[in-house]
């Protein structure tokens, strides 16, 4: 079953960007891959750019075969597993789907009044800092970070 999440980027001029991601948004995984490795505005924007992700992984890496060509449980089924979890999975580039594009919202406001909601919404904002929205806190926006922290999945974050 899927933990859905959506992922936005604010940019300098006001205006923000959102994907949606299909799979493993909880704070485990989503949350600790974007605190981990994707603190970078830049790299944000160039995930965003790909548009909706089926797999949030810590590289946005090369367009890659969705499905498994190899036999399951076979040496070249472990390794292309394991090389897919750092990667990033997109419905557009990898799947070759259409309609996948990023959201744009005009500023914070239009974003919060018309963006998709997920279980877990993230945002990094102009200030450097993710942010998240999850069920769980009745959709207030709280610092991924502490977050993290509190959720006891990162000591320090």
């Amino acid at each position: 079953m899927a933990t859905r999440s959506t992922i936005a980027l604010e940019f300098a001029d006001g205006t923000v960007q959102q994907v949606y991601c299909h799979w493993d948004g909880y704070l485990d995984n989503n949350g600790v891959i974007l605190q981990g490795h994707y603190m970078d505005p830049f790299k944000v924007r160039d995930l965003i750019d790909l548009g909706d992700i089926s797999s949030l992984g810590p590289n946005i890496g090369d367009k890659h075969e969705f499905d498994c060509p190899f036999a399951y449980g076979t040496p070249e089924y472990v390794k292309w597993s394991e090389d897919k979890r750092e990667v990033t999975t997109f419905y557009g580039r990898d799947r070759g789907e259409t309609g996948c594009e990023a959201r744009k919202f005009n500023d914070v406001a239009d974003y919060e009044a018309n963006a998709q909601q997920e279980e877990y919404d993230y945002i990094l904002r102009t200030d450097g800092a993710w942010y998240v929205r999850y069920y769980e806190t009745d959709s207030k926006w709280v610092s991924l970070a502490t977050a993290l922290v509190e959720a006891k999945v990162l000591e320090d974050a």
